[in-house]
């Protein structure tokens, strides 16, 4: 394949897109929303790619406003009718296209359950929208390739920009706001001695901690998809109980180390493993026996997980296509998802 893939293009344009999302009013306006209701705790309501940007928010929540974030099962709802008591709650639910009928039911349980219901969606007009009591529209444009790579980007940000906007949290709303230029370099970062690695077609690991665990987990999902690799994320912590066992000469590993207060940790661990004799690359200077990468840092532990992951959508696709295969469109799966 000589022209770029679709979900290449995608990844170009992802700085645009969070520049039309920093544009748009929607996300302090339904932070005013938040604020009147003043939670004592979030819930959220997603799968996959969007489920990702959920775990995203809840380490935000939990560690800039001091409210807990748990996940719900849509099946709750959707499958088996299960009323939940969610008086002073916020519900915020997060899908690309807002037609997976049991998100649309989850929130539809939510808002009957007494919680203020928040959606976060590339499809202004659609069910979910319509089952919600705030909207933002998280501006991706359209998204063609089968890999969700800028609308996950988008639906990350807004739910970091919301808590940000809750917190009037100064320095995190202008780390936000410079974003566009940061990750305009991300998506060129030269991540090719990685992608060597992880290009084997056997399992790898993808390390991080607190926001970034939530950006392994979606490295490890786009690993599945779009390479045909079997990827397993982990705590840089959790690692350690049971799947370090297996971690032998050669087993690639990705660690992704932002610059907070967990990234010593995620830098030891590093080393660690790359003294089992593991192919250790990791985005962080602290380490000293692991590769290291060089991502754009965005002067925020908040925001650098969102480089991150842009960075390494660039190499996933690399890599898809240095395997033949066609990061647009994986086997066995479509766009829109919809599970009951």
């Amino acid at each position: 394949m000589s022209d770029k893939s679709l979900m290449r293009r995608e990844i170009e344009e992802i700085p645009a897109a969070v520049e039309r999302l920093l544009t748009a009013g929607a996300v302090p306006r339904v932070a005013r929303a938040v604020v009147a209701r003043d939670p004592a705790y979030f819930i959220t309501v997603a799968r996959g790619s969007s489920d990702h940007a959920c775990t995203f928010f809840k380490y935000a929540a939990e560690l800039v406003l001091g409210r807990v974030a748990a996940s719900v099962g849509p099946s709750v709802a959707s499958v088996y009718a299960a009323p939940l008591r969610l008086e002073g709650a916020v519900a915020l639910s997060v899908s690309q296209s807002g037609g997976s009928p049991d998100i649309v039911e989850m929130t539809r349980a939510a808002r009957a359950g007494g919680a203020l219901t928040l959606a976060l969606t590339n499809t202004p007009a659609s069910p979910l929208a319509e089952a919600a009591a705030e909207v933002v529209d998280i501006c991706a444009g359209p998204e063609r390739s089968v890999a969700a790579t800028k609308s996950f980007v988008t639906s990350a940000l807004a739910a970091l920009w919301l808590v940000a906007e809750v917190a009037q949290d100064a320095a995190l709303l202008a780390a936000i706001h410079a974003l566009p230029e940061t990750l305009a370099r991300a998506v060129e970062a030269d991540w090719s001695a990685a992608a060597e690695a992880m290009d084997a077609g056997g399992s790898l690991y993808v390390l991080g901690r607190g926001p970034g665990w939530a950006m392994a987990s979606e490295a490890a999902l786009k690993f599945k998809e779009c390479c045909q690799t079997h990827a397993e994320a982990y705590s840089s912590a959790e690692v350690l109980h049971g799947p370090v066992s297996i971690v032998g000469r050669g087993f690639p590993v990705l660690a992704l180390a932002c610059g907070d207060a967990a990234e010593a940790g995620v830098a030891d661990m590093a080393d660690r493993l790359a003294g089992q004799g593991a192919q250790v690359f990791a985005t962080t200077a602290l380490a000293q026996a692991a590769h290291v990468l060089k991502a754009p840092r965005t002067g925020h532990g908040l925001t650098d997980p969102l480089a991150l992951i842009v960075a390494f959508y660039a190499m996933a696709e690399a890599v898809a296509r240095a395997r033949g295969l066609d990061p647009d469109a994986p086997p066995h799966l479509r766009k829109v998802t919809q599970t009951v």
